[in-house]
């Protein structure tokens, strides 16, 4: 059983990490990005888009509507990947989201 309440809590912190950093987005990307048949929509958007306009926003939508969830979440190994070397240094989002992982073992 999925703790609903802290994947939103942990949702939350997330946004919070990104904003402090500025790697949250004001304006949304074009409609045409999030149609990328590519995982995470490498071809259309930054790893730090998709994690706002579609990992955060679709995982909320899923716990807020009280909709099954994926049976996995392996998102952390990505994100490493993905924030290699940028900055500002996001370790602190890439620590919320091997927990977040976490709770889909």
């Amino acid at each position: 059983m999925h703790d609903r309440a802290l994947m939103l809590s942990l949702l939350q912190q997330m946004e919070s990490v990104m904003r402090a950093n500025a790697v949250w987005e004001v304006v949304s990307p074009p409609p045409e990005a999030f149609e990328s048949p590519l995982p995470f929509c490498v071809d259309t958007m930054t790893f730090s888009q998709w994690m706002q306009w579609i990992f955060i926003a679709r995982f909320r939508a899923l716990l807020d509507g009280g909709h099954p969830l994926p049976h996995n979440c392996n998102i952390a190994a990505m994100a490493e990947e993905a924030f290699k070397g940028m900055e500002p240094d996001l370790q602190e989002l890439i620590n919320l989201l091997r927990q977040f992982d976490q709770l889909f073992e």
